[in-house]
């Protein structure tokens, strides 16, 4: 497995880490994403720790916390040998204060992911979601504390807009605080908003992106194509597409692509989508769940091959977006800009 640094730190992470959000299947919401209990989480992480995966990813809204307690079972005894990441921000109880990013949902949201995970410390802890109600400045101040304490050694932050994170990363900067090395962040070949000005801060401000929903919800799975709907039962028939809406024809257009290259290189629909997304510009680590094992070792198999230029330029331009303002006014030639015609 290759390794990578995350952001501008430096902190190696496998180019593929394993979610858990299919851990527990705490709501009727998550059931539809799975319901792995301890006895399959543990044979998952075996899979994983087999394919050089030493990344586990997880969240404490996840079932209500209980994705980290699984997780924690599933790695007794072998902690020194993985990386662990979680989040929070989201509500985890009807109180006004169990939600957000404020010093006070913090430190009790960082005490009890450690205690559900049975471990002293995280390797990455990042915020879910920007909270809009807290200053930036109690944030960023709260997460350093944590870090000097010694409970979190990286953060970072997820679904975040380009101000968000450019104005904590200034605030940590002017202040001397520990500073986001990670963006969690959506990312597909039908869903590439990210590119238009995420993309470009995390090059100038290294800031690693850590992908999640590289499939786009099971949409890219393979199981999805012209004349063939989402079988029944799977989390797309259920809960329908996951992310930005795409025209049917162009998501077809993007899958039949995706059907050649896979003939082309022996490889399946998902591993060649997940491949494109892996040797983006910013991508520390592409974040891959599984309802089961037999999916779980499709996707592991991502990251061993490297798909030809022409291949992924096909992929590009099948998947092209038109961008939103201003991008697309900033993508005219500059030097028509700088060097006008006289009149």
């Amino acid at each position: 497995m290759e390794y990578r640094l995350l952001g501008g730190s430096g902190f190696s992470v496998p180019a593929l880490s394993f979610g858990t959000a299919t851990f527990g299947g705490g709501n009727e919401h998550l059931r539809v994403w799975g319901a792995t209990q301890v006895g399959e989480a543990k044979r998952m992480i075996d899979l994983c720790l087999d394919a050089g995966v030493t990344l586990f990813d997880s969240a404490d809204a996840y079932s209500g916390g209980l994705a980290e307690e699984i997780l924690g079972q599933a790695l007794a005894g072998r902690r020194d040998k993985v990386l662990v990441s979680s989040k929070a921000m989201f509500a985890m109880g009807p109180g006004p204060n169990e939600i957000g990013t404020s010093r006070h949902h913090l430190m009790a949201a960082i005490d009890a992911s450690l205690r559900r995970l049975g471990t002293d410390y995280l390797d990455l802890w990042q915020m879910h979601g920007f909270d809009a109600f807290t200053p930036i400045e109690e944030t960023m101040r709260a997460l350093d504390d944590i870090v000097r304490a010694g409970k979190v050694r990286y953060i970072g932050c997820s679904n975040y807009s380009g101000w968000h994170l450019m104005k904590s990363l200034g605030i940590a900067d002017r202040y001397g605080w520990t500073r986001y090395v990670a963006h969690q962040a959506y990312y597909s070949l039908v869903g590439r908003d990210y590119e238009w000005e995420l993309m470009p801060l995390g090059l100038a401000e290294k800031v690693g992106c850590v992908v999640w929903s590289p499939l786009a919800g099971g949409k890219l799975s393979g199981k999805i194509a012209r004349n063939k709907p989402a079988p029944a039962g799977t989390r797309v028939a259920v809960q329908g597409a996951n992310g930005p809406q795409i025209p049917d024809e162009q998501f077809y257009d993007i899958v039949d692509v995706l059907e050649d290259l896979a003939k082309e290189t022996g490889r399946s629909v998902s591993q060649v989508a997940l491949n494109w997304v892996l040797r983006r510009p910013t991508v520390s680590s592409v974040v891959i769940g599984a309802r089961n094992e037999a999916q779980l070792k499709d996707n592991l198999g991502a990251a061993d091959f490297v798909l030809t230029p022409e291949q992924v330029k096909r992929l590009d331009d099948v998947s092209e977006r038109p961008p939103a303002y201003p991008y697309w006014h900033q993508r005219k030639p500059l030097a028509a800009v700088r060097n006008p015609v006289p009149v």
